[in-house]
C-alpha cells in the first residue's frame, strides 16, 4: 500500500457496530459490515462525540510484531472490563478482534518492525442520541524505545490523591479503568519532565506505590518480582501478566501485594512495564540513582518481544 512520506504508515478501521447490543442489526443479509477501512488520517468523529467532549470512552493499545497482536486476548478481556466499569454497552469482542487484525494486516510492515494497534469505544454522540456507540482501531508504527529499554528512565513519585481502598469505597472514580480521559496522566508526565525525569510512579496519601500514568510497576526483591494488586486501583497490566506467566523461564517467582513507598528505592531493580514500550528499567527515583539489572532487563524484553497471542 502507498504510504505518506510525511507521516508513518497507518491504517484506520471505523467500527460501526462495536457492541453486542447492536448484534441484532447484523442479522439481515443486507446489513453493512461491522467495520470498514478508511483513509488513516481522514476526519471521522463529530465534534459532539462524547469521546471528544467528555473523554467518555475506553481504549486499549497492543504491540504488534510480525503481524501478530501480542496479548490479544488479555487486552480484549481488559477492554470488556473497562466497558463494564463505565456502564458502557458490552463491546463485541469478535468484531474488535476482526477489526484490529484487519488493520494490522493492511499495515503491511517488513519483518521485525514494531507497531501497535489502539482501539477505542466511545459512548456516542451527545446530539445524535439515536446513533449509539462508535468504535475504531488505529494501527501504526511504534516509536524507538531502545534507550528506555536499555539505559532506563528516571521517575518521580507523585501523590495521586486516592487511598488504596478507593476502588471499594468510591467506584465512581473509575480507578483501574482504561478510559479516554487521560488529561491527568499527561499532566503527571509533564510534571516529571519539569523535575528532570521521564516518568512517574503514583503513590497513595498513606504511603503505598501504585503504577505509572501508562504503565505497571514491577520490583525485584531477591528472587521475587512484586507488583501492586488491581484491588488498590491500578490497571491490570497485560505486559506484567505475560511476564509473570513466564517466570519459570527466568528462575523467579511473582507476587501481587501492597508495596510501601520505601521499597522502590530499596529494591534490587524496578521497571515500568507497558504494552508498547515493554520493560523500562528505573534508574533514578526523585533524583537519586537506583540499581539497574541490565541482564535481567534484556531477558525480560526478549521474552516480551517473542510472546505471541
Amino acid at each position: 500500500m502507498a504510504h505518506d512520506l510525511a507521516a508513518p504508515p497507518a491504517v484506520l478501521a471505523m467500527i460501526d457496530r462495536p457492541c453486542r447490543s447492536s448484534a441484532a442489526d447484523a442479522t439481515s443479509a443486507e446489513a453493512p459490515p461491522a467495520f470498514r477501512l478508511v483513509p488513516a488520517r481522514s476526519p471521522q468523529l463529530r465534534v459532539t462525540d462524547l469521546a471528544v467532549t467528555r473523554g467518555d470512552g475506553i481504549f486499549e493499545s497492543a504491540t504488534v510484531r510480525d503481524g501478530v497482536i501480542h496479548s490479544e486476548e488479555r487486552h480484549l478481556h481488559r477492554f470488556a472490563r473497562s466497558a463494564a466499569m463505565l456502564d458502557l454497552p458490552e463491546p463485541d469482542l469478535d468484531v474488535y478482534r476482526a477489526a484490529t487484525r484487519a488493520a494490522v494486516a493492511a499495515l503491511d510492515l517488513p519483518p521485525g518492525a514494531e507497531a501497535y494497534v489502539k482501539y477505542c469505544l466511545s459512548r456516542g454522540d451527545e446530539e445524535l442520541t439515536d446513533v449509539g456507540p462508535i468504535g475504531w482501531a488505529y494501527a501504526t508504527l511504534s516509536g524507538d524505545f531502545t534507550a528506555a529499554r536499555t539505559e532506563g528512565i528516571a521517575v518521580v513519585l507523585l501523590d495521586r490523591g486516592y487511598a488504596r481502598t478507593v476502588p471499594a469505597t468510591s467506584p465512581w472514580l473509575l480507578a483501574g479503568a482504561k478510559t479516554l480521559a487521560y488529561a491527568v496522566n499527561r499532566a503527571a508526565v509533564r510534571e516529571a519532565v519539569r523535575r528532570g525525569a521521564q516518568d512517574v510512579v503514583f503513590t497513595t496519601p498513606d504511603g503505598y506505590l501504585l503504577e505509572g500514568p501508562t504503565s505497571t510497576l514491577v520490583l525485584r526483591i531477591g528472587d521475587t518480582l512484586v507488583t501492586p494488586p488491581p484491588e488498590v486501583g491500578v490497571l491490570p497490566g497485560t505486559t506484567q501478566e505475560d511476564l509473570f506467566a513466564s517466570l519459570d523461564d527466568l528462575g523467579l517467582r511473582g507476587e501481587e501485594r501492597d508495596v510501601r513507598v520505601p521499597e522502590l528505592a530499596a529494591a534490587d531493580a524496578a521497571w515500568l512495564m507497558s504494552s508498547v514500550r515493554l520493560a523500562a528499567p528505573v534508574n533514578a527515583v526523585d533524583g537519586v540513582a537506583v540499581p539497574v539489572d541490565h541482564e535481567l532487563t534484556a531477558r525480560i524484553n526478549e521474552l516480551l518481544q517473542t510472546r505471541t497471542g
